[in-house]
């Protein structure tokens, strides 16, 4: 008896961690599908050799959190077993008493599989752990790298200033890097300072750090950049070759298809021209509005 109460608690504190490192995968901004399948794969150790895999071990937070779902899953099942057959195998070999036994798992069971089908207590669950996660942790770990395409052609890159730089001893309002696709994130000042998000008035100047963020050939090309008239030239030709490039992107949102009109709205359109339609027919309406 106490060999199959022992499943059920394993097995129910299982189901708990599973929907712990759901929802902390969730936070990181995982969708709950991804996150559920990829919980009970490292969970049950059935492994995950999927491409959405990727977004999961090339995230720090992520991957602590499968790493952890690892061991632990190793240990709940190894003890799952070990009870299991404890509770087969027990030292009452008596056939009603094994019957009972075997009836009590099955009852426990069949509970919890409709607990864990529960809409009603997942909501709840969900909510519980979602709160205690936010209080207690610090797991709201968002993947900027891929919200921001750092693994195409887009990166952040930071290069420091050198005298002869094209990019040396002028305001950002000056630069226009902007207009070549390039946005500066931030500033290391070679006196420590940092300047977070610099506007337009923000002089560059040499020894500075730059933290930026855009094409990354073309922040290689920038780092290059001489002064003079060759880097006036360079800097004309990125500003060409980006407005092709935003062109080419208005082109292709003006020949994309057209939304889907919503049901409804097209409901009522219907709706008012047949009525009037109807009210052009009717030769009384005609009538009373003469």
């Amino acid at each position: 008896m106490i060999a199959a109460a022992s499943v059920l608690i394993v097995i129910f504190i299982s189901l708990i961690i599973v929907r712990v490192a759901t929802v902390a995968l969730t936070l990181t901004g995982l969708s709950r599908e991804l996150a559920r399948f990829q919980a009970r794969s490292a969970f049950t150790g059935a492994g995950f050799t999927t491409g959405e895999s990727e977004k999961v071990v090339g995230h720090p937070v992520r991957r602590r959190i499968i790493m952890m779902l690892m061991l632990l899953g190793n240990a709940g099942i190894v003890t799952a077993v070990a009870s299991l057959m404890m509770t087969i195998v027990g030292p009452d070999q008596s056939g009603a008493a094994l019957w009972i036994r075997l009836l009590l798992l099955i009852s426990g069971l069949t509970g919890l599989f409709l607990l864990a089908q529960s809409s009603i207590v997942d909501r709840w669950m969900t909510r519980v752990i979602q709160a205690a996660l936010k209080r207690w942790t610090t797991l709201e770990a968002r993947d900027y790298a891929g919200l921001l395409h750092l693994s195409g052609d887009y990166a952040v890159i930071e290069f420091v200033v050198e005298p002869d730089d094209w990019l040396s001893e002028r305001t950002l309002i000056e630069l226009r890097l902007s207009d070549e696709g390039v946005l500066v994130l931030g500033i290391d000042r070679h006196d420590g300072r940092f300047v977070g998000a610099p506007r337009g008035q923000t002089k560059i100047v040499a020894g500075d750090r730059l933290i930026l963020y855009g094409p990354r050939e073309r922040i290689r090309e920038l780092d290059e950049r001489p002064k003079g008239l060759e880097g006036a030239y360079a800097s004309a030709k990125a500003k060409r070759e980006q407005r092709k490039v935003e062109s080419m992107v208005n082109l292709e949102e003006l020949v994309s298809p057209p939304e889907s009109v919503d049901v409804n709205e097209e409901q009522e359109v219907e709706e008012t021209e047949s009525k009037a339609d109807a009210e052009e027919d009717d030769p009384a309406s005609q009538e009373t509005g003469s």
